[in-house]
């Protein structure tokens, strides 16, 4: 009887050692891919925080990876500074990055804390020169607070004339406050009036080039000076 013989199955080393150095280099492009860095961080509207200091709050003052940093979690960050109100982020082509900031407001600087103080109440240091009122002198801390409200009544288009704010107490009123105008008039007004402030324009307009103080801490009288 003759002999079954059996032939033996080689294993095809080399295509699957192929395979798997093909899916190895998938796997490091697509990692690769995915760790790539953001190349650039543009930040728009910012009138006083840096750009250093938006970064760092958002996390990516190192430019970490472009697909692992999401732009709802750097808003997320970004929304928490007291100094930032709203805050958009943009993801654009070849990885860049957009963050348009709306901050808040500032108010007045005070000369006193050498600081801007903003509409939120809070305050900050700034290199910047930035067109709001000066605050000459040390204010009441209840009164304080009551004029950060009071100067948020006031309109921007008013408020970039005020030069500088003093407080001025007398024995009827502990609210009071002197404002000059960088038109070198002065106005008296307590906090209950600030919102009066609105219609400087138009008061102006009936003083025919007149410069002086007008009143409205009581009444609304004007003194002619010059």
């Amino acid at each position: 009887m003759a002999k079954k013989i059996v032939k033996k199955k080689k294993l095809k080393l080399l295509p699957f050692f192929i395979m798997l150095v093909i899916l190895a280099l998938i796997f490091l492009g697509v990692e690769l891919y995915l760790n790539t860095p953001i190349k650039n961080i543009t930040i728009l509207k910012t009138n006083y925080l840096t750009d250093e200091y938006i970064m760092k709050e958002a996390g990516i003052e190192d430019y970490p990876s472009f697909w692992h940093t999401s732009s709802w979690s750097v808003r997320k960050k970004l929304k928490k500074s007291p100094y930032i109100k709203d805050v958009k982020v943009q993801k654009g082509f070849y990885h860049t990055m957009t963050i348009t900031v709306t901050e808040h407001e500032p108010l007045f600087f005070d000369s006193l804390k050498n600081k801007y103080v903003l509409d939120n109440g809070h305050a900050i240091e700034s290199d910047a020169d930035l067109l709001v009122p000066r605050l000459t002198n040390e204010v009441p801390p209840k009164t304080y607070k009551k004029l950060v409200t009071k100067m948020k009544t006031i309109k921007p288009t008013i408020l970039v004339k005020v030069s500088e704010i003093s407080y001025t107490p007398n024995q009827y009123d502990k609210d009071r406050f002197l404002l000059f105008m960088d038109d070198d008039n002065s106005v008296y007004l307590t906090l209950t009036k600030f919102k009066k402030m609105n219609y400087y324009n138009d008061v102006l307009a009936q003083l025919e080039g007149k410069k002086g103080i007008l009143y409205l801490d009581s009444g609304n009288h004007f003194k002619i000076m010059k």
